[in-house]
């Protein structure tokens, strides 16, 4: 690949990651290209799992479904000759697990799950993620509230408070 197209890739990667509701021909205008050209740059990164998946923020306390998700910290030993990778594999295989990082600092792995409720979720650390052998310990921290998720905020109230201005 040559460093033009490069670019051109790296640029059509931010503007997707803006706003992936952007279409071939607006994109393209951004870009100085063809729109066919954009769709066969989308077809190459997704081919090359550059673009892994385009996926929509919902709001889903707005549209009446209010399931739990928590932010599990997670302590392993890791195994020999693989590290944290098995275990890692293990975890991220669970329908329940969003989100699966490798950390550093006081924990190693940062897993976030999502559940119909409280207790489901709890259930799903005390008999399935816990279990693990190499597991050394989980501490478990339920969201409240989401204020800003992806870079963009969820349900902005801020109300505008400029004075009015009158004749």
């Amino acid at each position: 690949m040559n460093e033009n197209t490069l670019v051109l890739k790296q640029e059509l990667l931010r503007l997707l990651d803006q706003d992936f509701s952007q279409t071939h021909e607006q994109l393209a205008r951004q870009l100085r290209v063809e729109p066919a050209r954009i769709g066969e740059m989308i077809g190459e990164l997704e081919q090359d799992r550059i673009l892994v998946k385009c996926q929509p923020i919902i709001n889903w306390e707005k549209a009446g479904l209010e399931d739990v998700s928590a932010l599990i910290e997670v302590k392993i030993t890791p195994q020999r000759e693989v590290g944290f990778d098995a275990i890692a594999a293990r975890i991220y295989r669970f329908p329940e697990v969003r989100n699966l990082f490798l950390m550093s600092g006081a924990y190693d792995l940062a897993v976030t799950v999502e559940g119909a409720n409280l207790k489901e979720v709890a259930q799903f650390v005390s008999t399935r993620l816990a279990t693990i052998d190499g597991v050394v310990s989980t501490t478990t921290h339920f969201v409240l509230k989401k204020y800003k998720e992806e870079g963009v905020i969820i349900d902005d109230e801020e109300a505008d408070r400029r004075l009015p201005v009158s004749p």
